[in-house]
This record gives C-alpha cells, structure tokens and sequence, in this order.
C-alpha cells in the first residue's frame, strides 16, 4: 500500500501541470484530472489551441496533465497509455492521423476512461471507443476554398493551374480539405490542380515545396493551402521568385490566425476560411459532463466565418491568436 501511494505521489509530481488538491481524477472529492494528448506545435494554430486548453483547464478548476507528441502518433499512445496508467478521470486529444487508434482507445474504455476526440477525428468503425467529437467540418472547409475559387475565377475563359498544400499526409484536416476543395471544382474542367503534395502544416516546409512547384510549373495561378503557415510559407517563395503573392498568384489558405489575416488586409493572401482554434471553453464543458456520467452529443462543431481583406482589416485589432 505504502508503495502505491508513493507511486502515485511520484506521478503526480512528473506529470501534473496544475496544482489542484485532493483526489485527483479517479475518484473522490478531488478535481477532475484531464490527460490531454496535443499533435504537436507545428503552427500558429496549434499554439493558440494549447493556449486555450491550458488556459480554460485552470479557469474550470480541472488538473491539466499535457504532453506534446511533436507530431508522432507513437508519442501520443504513449502519452494516452500513460494517462490511463494514472487513472486520469477523462482523456482527450487531436489525432496525429486517422488511422491506428482502435488498440489504445479500447484500453482506454477497458479501463472506464471516456474519451474525447477534439480538432481532429479517428477513422474507427467502433464508435463506442469515444464519447464525443469537438471541432471542425474539413470537408466543409475546404468546399469553402472551392467555392471562393469558383466565383473568383468563374469568368476565366483558359485553364486554371492550382498547385495545393496539403496538410499532414494521413490527418483528418488534409484528407478533408482536399476532399471538400476537390469535390467543388471538380464541376469544371477549366480548374485544373497540376501539383499537389504535403507541406506539413508548417511555414518551413510550405516554402520548401512552393520552391519545387514554382520551378517544376510553369504557369501556377492559384496556390491552396490546407493551413495558414503553408501559406505564408509559400509568400516567401512566390516573391522570392520575383512574383507577387495575392497578384500574379492568388492564395487561398485556412484557420484564420493573425499573420494570415495581416498577408490578407495587405492584399498577399486573397481569401481565408476560418478553422477556430480556441477550443478549451467547451472541451472543460464536455470534460465535466462526460466525468458525471451525462450524456453528450457525439458531433460538436464549432460555428466559423470567411475572411475577404475587409473582414480581415475589421478583425485584425482584436484577434487573439
């Protein structure tokens, strides 16, 4: 018994980023302990969705055990694993990718801890291996891209050659987001994508791989990118290449975050679709209701906009991220 005890005192000294008394998770008058399994921190977005969950988990009174999986899916198993090994009350976390996830959830439900997917979703057929998902429509996104795409070029006479960055290869944003962009202009044979490949939701690799498409095209009019970073990546390649972003290549890109919006209002970007990043005031929601036993809708999605340079000018002075 002693021995146990001084296990979990060790526990909760590696792991717990809050200081709450009591309890802990698993039972008793303590506060609730959240386990949270983050993807990583390959972008703006990302940073602010930390911020928020961090932030909300202290506002709420819940104790935040967090981990960073830098991207890797075997990191977040772990971390999932090592929740479950704590006895966390509720686990949560954004999926790395889709696929992989059946053999963890499913000891996470052996052991009576519900889950919550948020942001990004698992392709699992068994949907009892999670109580609810929170976040976003990709698909819906990226017919948003499409359909911006569509109007603006919709008297064009000739071809129209897309290059597209795609997010994370196997995530749940990049599947969608080609999907819903894909499925939109797909209805007209002028709008061609004549190159598309992974920019891993990073600026870094965003330029990177605009460098290869403006060398290997030769003729891009659009650039869409899965995420903002890419995006902005990309502007520094486009000019680089003595072209001018938002002119003589139009951008369309997602999330919304304040340097994307800034590139827009400066007329670099021509057109962002918001993916809402500050997620934690409703996830401490559903992490209550979930730990009370209630019973929670298994779809959540967050309510979101589209950013012309107007809109863009407008939200500027008071964007939080």
């Amino acid at each position: 018994m002693a021995r146990k005890s001084w296990t979990a005192i060790v526990a909760a000294g590696l792991f717990a980023l809050t200081a709450c008394g009591g309890g802990g998770g698993a039972g008793g008058g303590g506060a609730i302990t959240l386990g949270f399994a983050q993807v990583g921190a390959e972008s703006g977005w990302r940073t602010a969705n930390t911020k928020s969950i961090q932030d909300s988990a202290k506002t709420a009174g819940i104790e935040l055990k967090f981990s960073d999986a830098q991207q890797k899916q075997e990191n977040q198993i772990a971390a999932i694993r090592s929740y479950i090994q704590q006895k966390v009350k509720v686990i949560a976390f954004s999926p790395v990718v889709e696929s992989g996830w059946d053999t963890v959830l499913k000891e996470a439900k052996t052991a009576n801890i519900p889950v919550i997917l948020t942001d990004r979703a698992v392709d699992s057929p068994d949907k009892t291996l999670y109580k609810t998902f929170l976040g976003s429509d990709f698909v819906a996104e990226g017919k948003k891209a499409g359909e911006w795409l569509a109007k603006e070029f919709g008297s064009a006479t000739g071809d129209v050659s897309i290059v597209e960055l795609q997010g994370t290869t196997g995530s749940a944003p990049a599947n969608d987001r080609k999907k819903g962009f894909a499925d939109v202009i797909a209805s007209n044979p002028k709008f061609k994508v004549v190159a598309s490949q992974t920019g891993e939701f990073t600026r870094a690799k965003g330029k990177e791989v605009m460098e290869a498409f403006l060398k290997s095209q030769p003729k891009i009019d659009v650039l869409y990118a899965h995420n903002d970073d890419m995006a902005l990546g990309a502007i520094e390649a486009i000019e680089a290449a003595g072209k001018v972003p938002g002119k003589d290549i139009k951008i369309v890109s997602v999330d919304g975050v304040r340097d994307a919006l800034q590139a827009l209002a400066d007329g670099k970007i021509n057109h962002v679709v918001e993916c809402n990043p500050l997620l934690g005031p409703q996830l401490m929601d559903l992490v209550k209701k979930v730990a009370a036993g209630e019973q929670v809708p298994p779809r959540i999605e967050t309510t979101e906009t589209e950013f012309d340079q107007a809109a863009a000018k407008a939200a500027l002075p008071q964007r939080q991220y």
